[in-house]
């Protein structure tokens, strides 16, 4: 059970007992090098989810307010069926602009995937229509209606097939991102686990004449939690500025980009950022202290 009176005085600094613990050997370097490892993975992990989420919200956005409308129609009546559209779109409530890509807009938009040399004049291409549309967005079903009697050969696409996914998926990356940094927690709590029980187990004897000198176990399991501790946060403050220094060497993205290139932290995300390390040496305490309560028992 918890008590805030035996772990204040847990943390609270002795000298003579933090003597108890090997300052250095394997489960001192085992402590130090699964905190570093684990809060630079955190630093990526948390990097990760925020910027995926970035952009999804970014893309998001985007298409929300915005439309394109498609005329399909044979080469003779393209003209006629693009400026039916144009009516029906400029005195359709909520859209504030509606303008016929011209075909240097169209061909760029192709470039990426077919090169900016593609004769596009020579291909039946529909003509495109972008929609620029308020916050509150317009009827899609009502502009389809008036759409289908006016213009035939219009076909509306409001990417709502496109804002799901986006959404959906930004969700789940940035649930992936907590579940990783939970495990990456749970595996530093393991990891510290066991170098205790080896450092208890190795200190076996010199546990024994503590006792029968009249020290008691709280006391001396004091000294391995604070060091314990104290070696995970240095441990953690280490691998969370590398993993800093590390994402700074990263190219800076833009918002044409996606997320690889847009790995960093901002905002508010400095904030778990800076609480890796105590929140790793918070995981070591309390790991170290249940390792500590379970040998001593076993060793009574």
């Amino acid at each position: 059970m918890f008590d805030l009176r035996s772990t204040a005085r847990m943390l609270k600094f002795d000298e003579k007992a933090d003597r108890v613990v090997p300052p250095t050997g394997f489960t001192a370097r085992l402590t130090l090098f699964s905190a570093f490892a684990m809060s630079f993975l955190a630093v990526f992990a948390l990097a990760l989810s925020l910027a995926a989420g970035r952009v999804a919200d970014r893309w998001g956005e985007e298409l929300a307010q915005s439309s394109t409308l498609r005329i399909s129609a044979p080469a003779g009546e393209v003209a006629t069926q693009t400026e039916a559209a144009l009516r029906v779109l400029r005195t359709t409530p909520g859209i504030i602009d509606a303008r016929a890509l011209s075909t240097e807009e169209q061909r760029a938009l192709l470039a990426p995937w077919f090169g900016s040399d593609l004769p596009i004049e020579d291909l039946p291409l529909p003509q495109l229509i972008d929609i620029i549309e308020t916050d509150e967005g317009y009827d899609a079903a009502g502009l389809r209606l008036r759409l289908a009697a006016e213009a035939p050969a219009a076909v509306l696409d409001d990417h709502a097939r496109w804002r799901r996914p986006l959404i959906d998926a930004a969700g789940r990356l940035r649930l992936l991102g907590w579940a990783s940094i939970l495990l990456i927690a749970t595996a530093t709590g393991a990891m510290v686990t066991l170098a205790a029980n080896a450092a208890l187990a190795a200190n076996a004897q010199v546990i024994a004449v503590l006792r029968l000198v009249g020290a008691k176990d709280t006391y001396i399991a004091s000294a391995f939690v604070r060091r314990f501790a104290l070696r995970a946060l240095t441990g953690a403050a280490f691998g969370t500025l590398t993993g800093i220094v590390a994402l700074f060497l990263i190219p800076a993205g833009s918002d044409t980009t996606g997320f690889l290139t847009d790995l960093s932290i901002q905002g508010w995300g400095w904030v778990w950022v800076i609480l890796i390390p105590p929140l790793s040496g918070l995981v070591a305490f309390f790991a170290t202290r249940f390792a500590a309560g379970r040998v001593l028992e076993d060793l009574a």
